[in-house]
């Protein structure tokens, strides 16, 4: 192996490792990931012997970019639609709209589950996380208990993402390589819903208290029904607009985003009125520098053809053994760089087989606290959510999570 390979793929585990050990270094991984990413690129070009060699990395960095760009727009007009929501209130008066003001514990449960699965599919698993928390805090349970709940929570908000490209940014970048259809996915939503259902059931065993909810409501304008209306459409626009005329959804949701900020103008009184460009600044730009920086490290690997390890593991194992065991893979390693290596890898698969890894790469994070952007934001906000607590209810995780794939596979038989 040429010492330069040798160098990159070390940047690439050490950017792994940031990632990782994030928690124990207090580094922020998106600082880590863009700064291997950015260098070893840099090296590349540095180091190229001659004109043809530099053109041909010169390609490789703009087919990076292009695929980069189109993930962070789309993600960029996604978050601030929810970034505004969430912000006025609007989801927190949705919980309020759907759950009952006395309800006993294992019907919550089923609710929550319920609610966050389907939430999760709408907005990112960050908001749809910390809204979560926020209900399972007011309800004011015993500690044992609101790890059972925030366990299911975790289990829910990814398994909802699964089915729909504004939900996961995995199902995202599996669609955008175009293996995977929009349409495919939302079929994706009923075994996965069956995951959740199950867990509930397993969680909600001796749980017979009722709980008591307040009911809090914030006020709403006339402009903020409007646009959540439009957050709506535009993602039903988007499924239906590349089902008829294959329109990237890119474009569709950049369109949807330019309505937002012209009915928030128009609609708005002088006295009411809000700089909603102000929200594109409220959203996490550091999952985005983190994608970013993710994406160049896997393009890089892809350049030096250093992804040969993925191809092997298919070559041994037939597709729906590897997927499964790439789900578990998941709960270790994040997510996005798994899934980024996979599709740079050249694996082949049919439509059924990557549908099984889109619920594998999705749903898999979940069977360690630490294997989901959702798992990690749960244990900054529940007291009593340690990697300990969570890894008592594993069984459960794991039966949940092979139920939801048996039907994914048997889904994509079907298929």
């Amino acid at each position: 192996m040429h010492w330069l390979d040798i160098v990159l793929i070390s940047f690439a585990v050490l950017a792994l490792l940031g990632v990782i050990f994030e928690e124990v270094t207090h580094v922020n991984k998106a600082k880590v990931t863009l700064f291997f990413g950015t260098l070893s690129w840099i090296l590349l070009f540095v180091t190229s012997g001659s004109r043809s060699h530099t053109e041909l990395v010169q390609q490789g960095l703009e087919d990076s970019i292009s695929e980069i760009a189109s993930l962070w727009l789309f993600l960029v007009a996604a978050m601030t639609f929810v970034a505004y929501l969430n912000k006025k209130g609007m989801i927190e008066n949705l919980i309020y709209l759907v759950m009952p003001k006395r309800i006993r514990e294992n019907q919550l449960l089923l609710l929550v589950g319920l609610f966050c699965f389907i939430f999760s599919s709408l907005a990112d698993n960050i908001t749809a996380t910390l809204v979560s928390c926020a209900l399972i805090l007011s309800l004011h349970l015993e500690r044992k208990k609101q790890v059972r709940f925030i366990t299911l929570v975790v289990f829910a908000v990814n398994s909802g993402g699964v089915s729909l490209i504004t939900g996961d940014v995995t199902t995202l970048m599996i669609f955008l390589a175009d293996k995977v259809e929009i349409l495919t996915l939302l079929a994706l939503s009923v075994p996965a819903a069956c995951g959740v259902f199950f867990l509930a059931l397993l969680l909600s065993r001796g749980m017979k208290g009722e709980v008591e909810l307040v009911h809090d409501r914030n006020e709403v304008r006339r402009v903020d029904i409007v646009i959540a209306c439009l957050f709506l459409a535009t993602i039903i626009g988007t499924i239906v607009c590349n089902v008829l005329f294959e329109i990237p959804p890119v474009l569709t949701f950049l369109f949807g985003l330019s309505m937002m900020f012209l009915t928030s103008r128009f609609l708005s009184t002088d006295s009411d009125l809000d700089p909603i460009i102000e929200y594109v600044r409220t959203i996490e730009f550091d999952t985005l520098f983190f994608f970013l920086g993710i994406l160049l490290i896997v393009g890089m690997l892809k350049e030096i053809q250093a992804l040969g390890a993925f191809v092997d593991v298919y070559q041994v194992l037939p597709p729906i053994a590897a997927n499964y065991l790439m789900g578990i893979f998941s709960s270790l390693i994040d997510n996005v760089p798994l899934t980024a290596a996979l599709l740079k890898a050249g694996i082949d698969m049919t439509p059924g087989e990557w549908l099984g890894l889109t619920y594998a790469v999705g749903v898999g994070g979940s069977l360690l606290v630490i294997g989901s952007a959702a798992g990690i934001v749960a244990m900054s906000k529940i007291p009593g959510l340690t990697f300990a607590s969570y890894l008592r209810y594993s069984a459960f995780l794991l039966v949940a999570y092979t139920i939801g794939y048996a039907g994914v596979y048997a889904l994509g038989f079907l298929l």
